[in-house]
């Protein structure tokens, strides 16, 4: 397939750029940034096509992060195994849902899914989210640099890899595969799944026996309880719903006629049974932390290194599964990292003629940087980023379902269902973006009342229990969808957009 190439302005260094994107395209490497793909350029999918959106999405998730992220139930909200795998469960497939309805306007549109954002946010407005998804992508990126190293640090004789060397050695990989662009990043996803379901189940078999089913839930008085559960819940719909950012991103090479419920069904498919599945063996190893010494020892050094030390009664063929683990995280280092360097490019017309592989080393290099600064702190990283960047996007999405329900099924006669996808870059064309700022500023203050991290309790959420109760997401999400409506229909009576 012949992959279009940005227009730069027509300077010296845009020429540049732009001779530079024609060799890119020469040795096959993507080149397109944040242009529209027209449905002549789409590609051709069968119905095994269908089938890769959901090995797609396993791939991606089926990973040591989400590992570590179930471990965080029982070890950091002191819930039980029960207590752990429903709160986790529940809330990632709450978060599921905007993910793979926002992956539908990949094949509709044909753009990317923060170009999407313009439709609703307006031309300006857009911007803030297209930050806030650049932050999420490149901390979810750091994120998994951070456990790749722990592991492979864990799996060295004594220690003697560092994590820092680990984290390099997973970002050069992923870079690797990013700057090759849209058709190697999904054939590497096609078939990674496949090690990782092996040394996983592995990973079950040899751990199920000291996983600790049946101790109950530890807290203070029941507010208390309720209140962890709160948390620990919001914190997995967190983990699913950050990936709503980028979820047009994959599909938007699919067919223009592709069937919406196909690409949202195969979506829930595939994150529901990666997420599920991780999040469980992640929560039964941190069960049996309390019963288990050397687990305990383990967690202690690192969430990566109890993962090796769960595979210590395999000896040898333990560490090489561990290190296979740690590998398969460049399959969630790949996608973040491919939608930064296209969200750079959303910022600005200088920023959109610079291409997207220079982009893409640029976030590869601040994502390093930071895991290899934040490498000690993973779990406060874990508690606190992802619940917080899960804020914007439950408002976003509250945003996005009203303006597409409320607002453009009535003018379904300008294209798909009232959006003109060809006027993407067109700024006097799309929404002027005051009600839609209005109502995200809004629902951030509700997110912000209603926030409980380590650094700050709102004052709603402190009113549940001793360490509060995470209930940012559900009321930035209500506090914006109370707003948006009356202000957008008094900005299209006033603007006619």
């Amino acid at each position: 397939m012949e992959y279009g190439y940005n227009s730069a302005p027509s300077s010296a260094l845009g020429q540049r750029w732009k001779s530079f994107e024609k060799q890119l395209v020469a040795y096959n490497l993507e080149a397109r940034g944040i242009q529209r793909v027209t449905p002549e350029e789409r590609m051709d999918t069968t119905k095994l096509g269908y089938t890769q959106v959901a090995l797609f999405w396993f791939s991606i998730n089926f990973a040591a992060n989400n590992l570590t992220l179930g471990m965080l139930g029982p070890a950091v909200f002191y819930l039980s195994f029960l207590d752990s795998a429903l709160c986790a469960v529940f809330g990632m497939l709450v978060g599921c849902f905007p993910t793979a309805y926002t992956a539908t306007f990949g094949p509709r549109s044909g753009n990317r899914t923060m170009i999407f954002a313009r439709y609703t946010m307006g031309w300006w407005p857009s911007k803030i989210v297209v930050i806030l998804n650049i932050v999420v992508m490149l901390g979810y990126a750091m994120i998994d640099c951070v456990i790749a190293g722990q592991i492979l640090s864990a799996v060295s004789p004594n220690g003697s890899l560092s994590v820092v060397v680990g984290i390099i050695i997973i970002a050069v990989i992923s870079w690797v595969v990013t700057t090759f662009g849209y058709s190697l990043f999904h054939y590497y996803e096609r078939y990674q799944w496949v090690p990782q379901l092996i040394v996983i189940c592995i990973l079950a078999g040899v751990a199920g026996p000291h996983f600790d089913t049946t101790t109950p839930s530890d807290a203070p008085d029941r507010l208390t309880l309720i209140g962890n559960r709160l948390s620990f819940f919001s914190l997995c719909l967190s983990a699913a719903i950050t990936y709503a950012g980028g979820a047009a991103d994959y599909f938007c090479y699919y067919p223009e006629p592709t069937p919406r419920w196909r690409i949202f069904s195969m979506s829930i498919l595939g994150l529901s049974l990666s997420f599920t599945f991780a999040f469980l063996i992640g929560i039964g190893l941190a069960s049996g932390l309390s019963s288990n010494p050397s687990w305990a020892s383990a967690y202690a050094v690192s969430q990566g290194a109890l993962i090796v030390e769960a595979y210590a009664p395999l000896g040898t063929f333990g560490s090489f599964c561990a290190v296979v683990v740690a590998l398969g995280l460049v399959a969630n280092v790949i996608p973040p990292t491919y939608s930064a360097g296209v969200d750079f490019q959303i910022l600005g017309r200088y920023a959109a003629s610079v291409p997207r592989v220079v982009w893409n080393t640029i976030g590869v290099v601040i994502f390093t940087v930071c895991a290899a600064v934040g490498r000690g702190h993973l779990a406060e990283i874990f508690t606190n980023f992802l619940a917080l960047m899960g804020y914007w996007v439950s408002i976003w999405i509250a945003i996005t379902l009203e303006e597409q329900f409320m607002f453009r099924v009535r003018r379904r006669g300008e294209g798909d269902a009232g959006y003109d996808w060809t006027v993407w870059d067109r700024k006097d064309k799309l929404p002027v973006g005051v009600a839609a700022f209005v109502a995200f500023v809004v629902g951030w203050v509700g997110a912000v009342l209603c926030m409980a991290q380590v650094w700050y309790i709102g004052p709603i959420a402190a009113q549940v229990g001793e360490y509060g109760a995470d209930m940012g997401n559900y009321v930035g999400f209500a506090w914006a969808a109370l707003v948006y409506p009356p202000l957008r229909w008094l900005e299209l009576r006033h603007f006619g957009r």
